[in-house]
């Protein structure tokens, strides 16, 4: 049986093209780990993971020192096992933040890398329901500068154009009554009848704000509304819940089963975005789905369409996709050297071995540093 000969790790920080907002903060560049685990028979998997604006070598730290060299020398196809030892291994560093997305890089890389050796690709290796499509909302509708709700209105229409019909847009930066205004741009320029997803990114600290909007946004008829508070408030997440009618959805940069459980035990969410870059990988991201559909919850994981893609065709109760039509917020395709494509709101999904793509070498170099911009951990080192 093949073993784990080596794991390649680096930080590429790759710029945005414009300054762009959320209710909280603005980015200009973000920070990506990645990864490539090399067998003995030479077949690699790759993992990756948006890892802040900042500090990008924590994590990349985290895999060189803690985690990758639980994995030299092993059998990849031992998974669940090669979980729990990085997982014993990161108890005083982190069980969370930087090191709990260490693991997730790598463990999305075994999985890729078992996928590979066996010649499928990444959704049938795990089983899928659908093996050609999956549904997808187009995520945008950021703040800019000198971005009107008019303008926020034909982005969003634009999507539908496409073929889109499910559509997400930021929330919670302004006043209730601007606020309000983009919602109704948004909801009269996509009509009636396509669901409108409105983002917070935990932009409110109390209940009293929180109703202040929620009560503007309801006559708009949302979807859903996205992480309202902070990731451990989740008492204020199932009091939300209690108070409106509009489903809230969250978990996008939470971590662990056991977290997920105490989210939707608290009736905090009847949407998890589990995001299986952040949240422990796709072992993990696997077990919070599963215990998620016994509780009747829905799954609709954040970001990386290209990791998730394959997650959601492979799991019953999961349902969208979070897809971005260009690389101005989700820069991190500029990294790899193929790109889902999408026809009429479908994902179409990789039909090649694994996740289907690679890291494009010239621009992780171009981002990361240059020819040297890999660290290599081996036996021995």
């Amino acid at each position: 049986m093949p073993k784990i000969a080596s794991i390649s790790v680096a930080v590429a920080r790759v710029p945005l093209d414009r300054p762009t907002s959320f209710s909280t903060r603005t980015v200009t560049e973000r920070h990506f780990c990645i990864v490539k685990v090399r067998s003995t028979d030479g077949v690699e998997g790759i993992g990756f993971c948006y890892v802040g604006s900042k500090g990008g070598d924590i994590a990349k730290v985290a895999v060189e020192q803690l985690l990758a060299p639980v994995l030299i020398g092993q059998d990849s196809h031992r998974s669940e096992g090669l979980w729990n030892e990085m997982y014993q291994e990161a108890l005083l560093q982190g069980r969370s933040g930087a090191v709990m997305r260490g693991i997730s890089i790598l463990d999305t890389a075994l999985w890729d890398l078992n996928a590979r050796s066996a010649g499928l690709p990444l959704h049938d290796y795990l089983g899928c329901l659908n093996r050609e499509k999956v549904m997808a909302y187009c995520s945008g509708g950021y703040y800019l500068d000198g971005k009107t709700p008019a303008d926020l209105g034909r982005e969003l229409a634009g999507y539908v154009e496409l073929g889109f019909t499910a559509v997400k847009m930021k929330t919670g930066r302004l006043s209730p009554a601007e606020e309000e205004k983009r919602v109704a741009a948004a909801r009269a320029a996509i009509g009636p009848d396509v669901l409108l997803m409105l983002d917070v990114n935990n932009g409110w600290a109390d209940l009293p704000t929180a109703l202040e909007y929620v009560r503007r946004f309801e006559a708009y008829n949302p979807y859903f509304l996205e992480e309202p508070f902070l990731p451990d408030a989740i008492d204020l997440h199932a009091r939300l819940a209690q108070l409106t009618s509009i489903t809230l959805a969250t978990g996008e940069i939470e971590v662990g089963r056991w977290r997920f459980r105490e989210l939707v035990e608290a009736g905090g969410a009847e949407i998890l975005q589990a995001d299986a870059a952040v949240c422990g990988g796709i072992s993990e991201w696997r077990r919070i789905a599963a215990h998620a559909g016994s509780c009747g919850v829905t799954v609709s994981p954040h970001w990386f369409h290209d990791l998730h893609a394959p997650l959601v065709a492979a799991t019953p109760n999961a349902r969208y996709v979070e897809y971005f039509l260009d690389d101005q917020v989700l820069n991190f395709r500029r990294l790899i050297d193929r790109q889902l494509e999408h026809e009429g709101g479908w994902l179409m999904l990789h039909q090649t071995p694994g996740l289907g793509f690679g890291f494009d070498e010239a621009a992780v170099a171009r981002y990361a540093g240059g020819a040297s911009a890999w660290t290599v951990i081996s036996q021995g080192r």
